[in-house]
């Protein structure tokens, strides 16, 4: 027992930190993108915004397919079945790749169809189109790129993919600079340059990704040839497992525009305090999502060797404790440090007060989310029960978050009621998730019998 514990917080930060960093990185490329393009003036800020909308529909969809790959093709690599991982990878290759290819026709030959879709503004369709036409070639790459690096996060090897991110952040910085102004004897394109940028980026990061894939790895050791021997059985086992993934994803997808929905209906200065706690909402959920998905590698690996339930039991009753105390802990920093990240922006004494108010919510909400996203997605889903955490968030979006978000902004309560309303959840959860995790029944073997020889 007193090595287990040993090894357990090693092995926690060594897949931690690089998945985290990974998200970090990639949520540096939007701020960056914005940043740049912000320059342009608001025409052009409002075109990325609807280019960066369909990227964010892909990134769910590729996301949902590489979160089911992990959470299969960990339990087999926990008895160290690399055929199985092979053949998961690959029908989860094709299918990223498919998505790819649609979200690339749609957005690069039916450009205008696709941006009306989002706007009715006619300049601001017209500003969004070279953006939209020019990075909807870049969306097949961005998927294979992305599921190959889930492929090598189920067999345990995380720092490579947080490495392509940081390259692709470099390269994306350096070609927004130099194409958006028109640096180094390069013409200023404004918003077709940022297009450029995000395309070549993500175009270099795909070869790099595959190159290290198919010629370096030793822990699949996938070659080419592995993605044309798609196993049936794998097949359903990933539309059976991995459609309540997917749509998960979707759910979160409608929660945030319900959410958007709702803050728009505030006036100006309260909008800017929902979007400066935004900002540490989403820097508090890199982090945590980084030690879930840490957790679930973890979890799977130990279902896939066969583990027992009082084998899991220690382990599971740590990650509860451990999770409690980084919840506290977190809530702490996000109080005492409102008031600095508060200071950094030039905003109305109001707009001022409401961040407080709004931050000293999210202190509260975040001790919530950091138990029950790792107990949920960590142990239950990564677990098995892959389906409950998907019932779960449908109930509790549908008819706990906007419901009551909704009645609290048309009963006139202030900002921070709706915002506590829009953020329930997240308490509310621990009291599932602690019946849940405790009553053990989440512990599912996935795998096979039998492995795939490859």
């Amino acid at each position: 027992m007193t090595s287990a514990k040993t090894s357990f917080y090693p092995s926690l930060v060594r897949l931690a930190l690089p998945i985290s960093l990974q998200n970090l990185i990639a949520f540096t490329v939007n701020f960056a993108d914005n940043i740049m393009v912000g320059r342009l003036g608001d025409l052009a800020i409002s075109g990325v915004f609807i280019g960066n909308q369909i990227h964010m529909l892909l990134q769910l969809i590729v996301g949902g397919i590489g979160t089911a790959l992990v959470i299969l093709a960990t339990q087999y690599w926990g008895r160290k079945d690399t055929g199985s991982v092979k053949a998961i990878s690959a029908i989860c290759f094709w299918a990223a790749v498919c998505a790819g290819i649609v979200f690339t026709l749609f957005s690069s030959f039916f450009t205008s169809r696709v941006a009306g879709f989002i706007s009715t503004k006619p300049d601001v369709i017209e500003s969004a189109i070279p953006y939209l036409r020019i990075t909807g070639f870049s969306f097949v790459f961005f998927a294979v790129s992305q599921v190959l690096i889930a492929s090598l996060r189920s067999v345990e090897n995380v720092r490579f993919g947080m490495n392509a991110a940081l390259l692709a952040l470099c390269v994306n910085i350096s070609l927004n600079y130099t194409l958006i102004f028109g640096r180094f004897g390069f013409p200023a394109m404004g918003v077709t340059g940022a297009a450029l940028a995000t395309l070549i980026s993500r175009i270099i990061e795909c070869i790099v990704v595959a190159v290290y894939v198919f010629r370096f790895d030793k822990r699949i050791a996938l070659a080419l040839k592995d993605l044309f021997r798609l196993e049936k059985s794998f097949i359903n086992d990933l539309l059976r497992y991995g459609s309540p993934v997917v749509a998960g994803e979707l759910v979160w997808a409608a929660n945030a525009f319900a959410y958007t929905i709702i803050v728009g209906r505030f006036p100006a200065d309260t909008v800017a305090s929902f979007n400066i706690t935004g900002m540490m909402n989403t820097l508090v959920y890199i982090w945590m999502s980084g030690l879930a998905a840490a957790v679930g590698i973890m979890t799977g690996k130990k279902v896939g060797a066969g583990e027992t339930v009082a084998a899991i039991k220690p382990y599971a009753y740590r990650i509860q404790r451990f999770f409690i105390c980084v919840g506290i802990v977190t809530g702490l920093f996000v109080f005492f440090a409102k008031d600095i990240l508060i200071s950094f922006y030039n905003i109305s004494p109001e707009a001022a007060a409401g961040s407080g108010r709004l931050m000293t919510v999210l202190s509260v909400t975040i001790v919530g989310t950091a138990y029950q996203m790792t107990s949920l997605f960590g142990l239950v889903k990564s677990g098995g029960d892959i389906s409950f955490v998907f019932k779960n968030d449908m109930i509790f979006v549908f008819l706990v978050v906007i419901p009551s978000a909704v009645i609290a902004l048309g009963a006139g309560a202030p900002a921070w009621v709706v915002f506590l309303c829009l953020k329930c959840d997240q308490i509310l959860k621990c009291c599932v998730a602690v019946v849940v995790v405790n009553r053990y029944k989440w512990i599912k073997n996935l795998t096979k019998t039998a492995s795939v020889e490859h």
